[in-house]
């Protein structure tokens, strides 16, 4: 059904906007940063780089090979999921010689908190 078809209803049972609801395209773009985070794998790599001293810190970061010990899935599998991650917006990377190192990308993390805080903020 489309929002033209919907029925008009008088303000008096309506309660006023207090925040700027999303947008179409921010909620397609946010659907895809909830779904890299809807896998418990996914979830559990960004909180262990979180975790590491070096993965709050932008440029400094932690090896992948300090990741796949932690998880009974291979290391391939290990590299694709940290590829969601990264599409998503939600960690970096950069090779150093044969390692990969992986970061927190906070703006991304902020906009997701924001989003979930109780009470309105501006988004």
């Amino acid at each position: 059904m489309s929002n033209q078809g919907l029925p008009v209803v008088s303000a008096e049972c309506c309660t006023p906007l207090v925040a700027e609801p999303l947008g179409a395209g921010e909620a397609a773009e946010l659907a895809r940063v909830f779904k890299a985070l809807s896998d418990p794998v996914r979830l559990r790599l960004l909180t262990l780089i979180g975790a590491h001293a070096g993965g709050r810190e932008v440029g400094q970061g932690v090896c992948v090979c300090e990741l796949t010990g932690a998880f009974e899935v291979t290391a391939p599998t290990i590299s694709h999921h940290l590829k969601v991650l990264r599409e998503a917006g939600l960690i970096a990377s950069e090779r150093r010689g044969t390692w990969v190192y992986y970061w927190l990308l906070p703006a991304t993390l902020e906009r997701l908190a924001a989003l979930l805080k109780p009470e309105p903020a501006a988004l």
